[in-house]
C-alpha cells in the first residue's frame, strides 16, 4: 500500500497533552505494508519519530522530521489447552485490548484496565499498573526494522523488559517499528487483588469473590478519581518513574523519612513513590503559569490550557531538582520528550 505523506502537520490533537506543535512530514500508518513502501522512499534515511496515541509524548518544539503515526486496527485469538494468544495491531487503543479480553473471560490485563494509548507502544514502556506488568503476559511482538526494510519477531527474552523499560528504549531506540504484539494469557487465570487500593475499593462494593470485570471495573473506577481525563484536561498520566534505590540508599532516607512509601523488591532494592516524594516537596497541586500538578496525583503534570511544551517541561526540571534537594533521589521521566 503506498504512503501518503503530509506536510506542516498540526500534532495538537495527535497529543494528550494538546500541545500546539507542526510535524514538517506526517504519515498515517494503516497497514503495515505502508512501512515497506516508506522504506524504498528512503523514508527512514532521515529524522522520524514513531507517535502511537501520542500520550506519552511531550513537543517542546515543532518536529522537523517525519512523524510516523502508526494506526493499524484488528484483533484476533486462539485457543491452545488452557491458554489463549491475543494479537493486536499496533493502532488498537490499549484499553479496547483490555475490555476484548474480558469479554471473552482472558484473564491477565484486567490490572492494566484505562492505561492510555495504543498497543504499539506496549512492549516499548512495558506497560504495567496495579500489581501487573506488560512482560508477564508478553509472548512476541512483530516489528519493522528501518535500517534493513525487513519484519522481524521479538520474544519476550529478546524484549529485555525491566521496570518501564526494554530493548526498544536503549539498544534498539527509534529503529524498529511495532507492528502487532501478542500476548499470552489464561482461560482459567485467579485474578490479582494484591494492590491495596483494589482490595479496598472491592471491600467497599461488598465483593468477596471478584471475576475480571470486577477487578477491571474497580481499576477504572480507581484511576477516574485518581487521574484527570485527557480528553479535557491536558496530560499524559504519570509523566515520571517511581525510583528505584538500594536498601543502603532506603535506610537512610527512612532514617530521616520514616513515613516514606515503598515497595520492597525481590532483590532488596526499593521502588519508592514518586508521586509521594513529589507532594513532600509541596508540588501537589500546585500551578505555575499554564501548568499544573494534578490535585489527586502529584505524579501528573497537566497543560491548563495554553501551556507549552517547554513550560511543562521547565516545571518538571524544578520538580526534578526539588525532590533530590529533600531526598538526594534522582526521578527519572516516563514521558518521551521531543
Amino acid at each position: 500500500m503506498k504512503s501518503i505523506i503530509l506536510k506542516q502537520q498540526p500534532l495538537n490533537a495527535l497529543n494528550s497533552f494538546g500541545i500546539q506543535a507542526t510535524a514538517q512530514k506526517y504519515v498515517k500508518v494503516e497497514d503495515e505494508s505502508m512501512l515497506s513502501s516508506l522504506y524504498e522512499d528512503n523514508a527512514f534515511d532521515s529524522e522520524f519519530f514513531i507517535l502511537g496515541g501520542g500520550s506519552n509524548v511531550l513537543f517542546t518544539k515543532d518536529y522537523p522530521g517525519l512523524i510516523v503515526h502508526m494506526a493499524s486496527k484488528g484483533i484476533q485469538h486462539f485457543i491452545e489447552g488452557n491458554q489463549v494468544f491475543v494479537t493486536a495491531e499496533a493502532g488498537e487503543v490499549w484499553n479496547d485490548l483490555v475490555w476484548y479480553c474480558i469479554d471473552h473471560d482472558f484473564a491477565g490485563l484486567e490490572n492494566m484496565a484505562l492505561i492510555p494509548g495504543t498497543v504499539g507502544a506496549s512492549p516499548i514502556q512495558n506497560i504495567g499498573a496495579y500489581g501487573q506488568e506488560l512482560m508477564h503476559i508478553f509472548y512476541s511482538c512483530r516489528a519493522f526494522d528501518t535500517q534493513t526494510g525487513e519484519f522481524v519477531t521479538f520474544n519476550n527474552t529478546e524484549c529485555q523488559f525491566s521496570y518501564r523499560d526494554s530493548i526498544f528504549k536503549r539498544e534498539y531506540k527509534g529503529r524498529f517499528i511495532i507492528c502487532s504484539v501478542t500476548y499470552k494469557l489464561d482461560l482459567f487465570g485467579k485474578v490479582n487483588t494484591s494492590y491495596g487500593a483494589i482490595e479496598g475499593e472491592l471491600a467497599k462494593r461488598g465483593i468477596t469473590e471478584p471475576t475480571i470485570r470486577d477487578v477491571a471495573e474497580v481499576v477504572s473506577f480507581i484511576r477516574v478519581e485518581k487521574l484527570p481525563d485527557p480528553s479535557t484536561i491536558g496530560n499524559a498520566g504519570s509523566f515520571f518513574k517511581n525510583p528505584i534505590i538500594s536498601a543502603a540508599e532506603f535506610q537512610k532516607i527512612a532514617a530521616e523519612h520514616p513515613e516514606i512509601v515503598h515497595y520492597p523488591l525481590p532483590d532488596g532494592r526499593e521502588k519508592l513513590a514518586a508521586g509521594w516524594l513529589i507532594e513532600k516537596c509541596g508540588w501537589k497541586g500546585k500551578a505555575v503559569g499554564e501548568v499544573a500538578v494534578w490535585k489527586n496525583q502529584a505524579l501528573v503534570l497537566t497543560n491548563k490550557g495554553n501551556a507549552s511544551g517547554n513550560a511543562i517541561y521547565e516545571v518538571s526540571s524544578t520538580i526534578v531538582d526539588d525532590v533530590r534537594t529533600m531526598f538526594g533521589v534522582l526521578l527519572e521521566r516516563e514521558v518521551n520528550i521531543l
